[in-house]
């Protein structure tokens, strides 16, 4: 039996996990070239590979300082180098799964499956959209871990105290409702929040929701009026996303047994659809305040729903709903190339002059190019109507305040309102996504630097308050730039302005964008926090005034999704999937069904 000394020992140790290292270097670079990813489109740094091998590495480290600080004395020198050995191999295997998963989510050795047995098949490549890979690192599994206790506590407070209502009020602990969901047992939270749970691993809240949609839910509860447009995006959007990550069948049979009940929406002379629909009469009318008008931010965004739908169950009916809209607005008369707010589902005439990208006007300019990227670039109509409202959009839109932010005006005629919604927040997504697609190199930097311009102004108004987060709408005037000093100043926990920084910070890798996310979601943690649940601010400027008390659907679905994901880099790819207008993403497909 022979002894070593301490210091020889460490060094030793070191030597060996130098070698470790160097091996894997070079099985890196003779196994798997830089050139083994140039066939998938995905912007990847020339070492992502050997750099991912060595983070690997980095999570061995530790083990290696434990054996040492076990042994402060004397060791056995057979077990010193069984040790040793047993450090290696766990580095030859951690290598290994780290080429495995790279293999697996870049596709390039993904041969074996078979895909021609999935109902919606993934593309192996999506041209255009490029998202900037970053490592992994420490800091963001801890604020990913923040984002997630989050989402457990606005979950357990809804569980606790409002399970299979629609919402929750989390200061008077009791459920809460609105008429938009055509009853008060429909269950939103629960189908808007289950793809998050999902996504964050959040296992048994998912098995829960799940358990739910299995047996309880039925769209037959809906006892009153249903909006065609929040059933859509939030009960068929959530179906949909839940099919398309999990395969499992009950998820596309709901989300069919719910288009089938709005159907009838859709019977009019212009295929308009209306906006409220009641199940048990199937008679749809629009709202009174609206003037029997159908909105624009309703019917036109309805696209991404029917149209996947369509592909997953093989029925036409649904994409032939929204294509005779899509095909009724490409050809009707635009003020200036834009889409006024209303619209007369039997007449097909206008009803007035306001354009907004804000409240009523908002998603409908998203879906349309998130419907030609959702297609695997294949619908041509939607990219041509995308760029000729885009350019409409930058004519006669956007200014820039007396202190150089730009933004979003809303027009009454030809003339500007100047100021801008948070819900127009979203801005910067869409544009940012335009430019990934843009083939002029030219117009392809004026889109991103418009996209960054509109997102520094979002982060303004919430820079620009005390709570730090920004109100439902900001004014640029003698009194106000990007503030809301007089009116309109409360939150009702909307997800918009994260998800622009959420896009930007895919598309770009700029860091500030990824912080700003951060600083909104701790804004909201702070300030938005309750006894059983998140509320929104009366008063963004003032948050002593206290809360709404409504923790929204749409805070679970959409505004902790985003923020969970700006830290989470290898989760959902744009590359891969597009988001619906409440963050529910659908996988890219090739159409199989038109």
């Amino acid at each position: 039996m022979k002894t070593v000394f301490p210091k020889r020992r460490v060094l030793i140790y070191l030597a060996l996990f130098g070698s470790a290292v160097g091996f894997l270097f070079i099985v890196q670079y003779s196994g798997n070239s830089g050139n083994d990813l140039k066939g998938n489109n995905v912007v990847i740094p020339r070492d992502a590979l050997v750099r991912n091998a060595m983070d690997e590495i980095q999570e061995v480290r530790p083990r290696v300082n434990d054996v040492i600080a076990q042994n402060e004395d004397f060791v056995d020198e057979k077990e010193e180098k069984k040790e040793s050995l047993e450090v290696i191999d766990d580095l030859v295997v951690k290598k290994k799964e780290s080429e495995n998963r790279i293999e697996k989510d870049y596709g390039y050795e993904d041969k074996k499956a078979d895909v021609k047995e999935k109902k919606t098949p993934l593309p192996e490549e999506s041209e255009g959209i490029k998202e900037v890979i970053q490592p992994p690192n420490d800091e963001d599994a801890r604020k990913r871990e923040k984002i997630r206790e989050m989402m457990k506590f606005a979950w357990e407070g809804y569980k606790n105290y409002s399970w299979g209502a629609n919402e929750l009020s989390p200061i008077a602990k009791i459920p809460h409702t609105q008429s938009i969901f055509g009853g008060s047992s429909m269950a939103a939270t629960i189908v808007d929040a289950a793809d998050t749970l999902f996504i964050m691993g959040l296992t048994k809240e998912y098995e829960d929701a799940k358990k739910f949609i299995e047996e309880s839910w039925s769209i037959k509860k809906a006892t009153g009026q249903l909006s065609v447009f929040e059933t859509t995006i939030r009960f068929i959007g959530g179906f949909l996303t839940l099919f398309g990550l999990t395969g499992e069948e009950i998820y596309k049979k709901r989300a069919q047994e719910t288009a089938d009940v709005l159907l009838p929406a859709f019977d009019t002379s212009t295929g308009i659809a209306k906006s409220l629909i009641t199940p048990g009469s199937k008679s749809a009318t629009n709202y009174n305040w609206a003037r029997d008008e159908s909105i624009l931010a309703e019917f036109g965004s309805l696209h991404l729903e029917f149209e996947y739908l369509t592909q997953i169950t093989g029925n036409k009916i649904y994409l032939q709903k929204v294509q005779k809209i899509r095909d009724f607005l490409e050809k009707a008369e635009k003020p200036n190339g834009l889409y006024p707010t209303y619209l007369n589902p039997n007449t097909g005439k206008f009803g007035n002059n306001h354009v907004s990208l804000g409240a009523l006007g908002d998603s409908f300019y998203e879906y349309l190019i998130k419907s030609y990227l959702l297609t695997n670039k294949t619908d041509d109509q939607a990219l041509r109507m995308h760029v000729a409202a885009s350019n409409a959009i930058q004519e006669h839109m956007v200014f820039t305040s007396k202190s150089g932010l730009k933004y979003v005006a809303e027009l009454r005629g030809n003339n500007p309102e100047h100021k801008m919604g948070h819900l127009a927040c979203f801005c910067p997504g869409m544009f940012a996504l335009e430019s990934q697609n843009e083939k002029n190199e030219e117009r392809k930097k004026k889109l991103m630097q418009l996209a960054e311009d509109l997102a520094n102004t979002c982060h303004e108004s919430y820079n620009r308050s005390e709570s730090k987060i920004g109100p439902e709408m900001f004014y640029f005037n003698d009194r106000d730039d990007a503030t809301s000093l007089r009116s309109e100043n409360g939150y009702i926990l909307r997800p918009e302005v994260l998800e622009g920084f959420f896009y930007l910070w895919r598309l770009t890798g700029n860091q500030k964008y990824k912080d700003w996310v951060w600083e909104g979601i701790s804004a909201m943690d702070k300030h938005c926090r309750t006894g059983a649940g998140f509320a929104g601010l009366k008063n963004v400027y003032n948050p002593s005034q206290g809360f709404d008390d409504t923790q929204q659907s749409f805070f679970l679905a959409e505004t902790l999704k985003y923020a969970y994901l700006t830290f989470d880099n290898d989760a959902i790819p744009l590359e891969k999937y597009v988001f619906n207008t409440e963050a529910h993403p659908f996988p890219i497909y090739q159409p199989t069904v038109i």
